[in-house]
């Protein structure tokens, strides 16, 4: 709960806690190449935490009547903030074709944003923890992150001659490697062409052909292989 009374002491000490807090979380972005460094993080949370300190100073009753209350709402100062970090935010995020790169700098620019309004109502138990849980995710997960099975796709086309596999052996390759065709359709012209579209599960990314999808230029009767990956993932985080 915010006090009714702020003093200049008060004030100093979130100033300092906000920077301090977006600093930490800067500090980490910056050291990672991110758009949202050092400098954007504490200039965020320090707007945020001024926002609060303002609108906590508007809470004072002394020289107030009781009806003036009715009309002043000091709590719309930090719905107004986050209101216009979502435009920030979204300009941080970019589309480009299937990828989105982004999302994460936007959410921390939301992240320190709260962390600013926070430390500007005074509530320094919360804002550590919040900080502290934030450093955690953002450095602790990104090792985690690259561990984790996620589903992947990508479209496959084969062009084969009389001799290459039928396609209950093409489904068998599938399903022996771990790949589920989602669509299998088979053209038949001067030479036969399969094309499906494969999900499977991996925590490697999806630069590079999976070794079953090689694996088919190598057999008797492919005459060509073409692999087109669906990249699902952020380009930058």
């Amino acid at each position: 709960m915010m006090p009714l009374t702020v003093t200049w002491e008060d004030i100093a000490l979130r100033v300092l806690a906000a920077v301090i807090a977006g600093g930490l979380v800067g500090l980490d972005r910056g050291v990672r190449g991110r758009i949202a460094g050092l400098r954007t993080t504490i200039l965020m949370c320090l707007a945020a935490t001024g926002a609060m300190i303002e609108a906590n100073m508007m809470l004072g009753v002394t020289g107030h009547t009781a009806s003036s209350f009715t009309n002043m709402d000091a709590l719309r100062f930090p719905l107004g903030i986050l209101s216009g970090i979502g435009f920030i935010g979204a300009g941080a995020i970019v589309r480009r074709d299937k990828l989105v790169t982004g999302v994460t700098t936007a959410a921390t620019l939301w992240l320190v944003t709260v962390i600013g309004l926070i430390f500007g109502a005074g509530l320094f138990l919360l804002g550590t923890i919040v900080t502290v849980v934030a450093m955690l995710v953002l450095t602790g997960l990104k090792y985690v992150e690259p561990l984790l099975y996620r589903e992947h796709r990508g479209d496959l086309t084969l062009r084969l001659d009389s001799h290459g596999p039928s396609n209950d052996e093409i489904r068998a390759t599938f399903e022996k490697a771990g790949f589920k065709p989602v669509t299998f359709a088979i053209t038949l012209a001067e030479d036969r062409i399969v094309r499906c579209r494969l999900r499977w599960y991996s925590s490697h990314g999806q630069g590079l052909p999976p070794a079953m999808i090689e694996s088919f230029s190598n057999r008797e009767g492919v005459l060509s292989v073409s692999w087109e990956p669906e990249e699902a993932g952020h380009l930058e985080d």
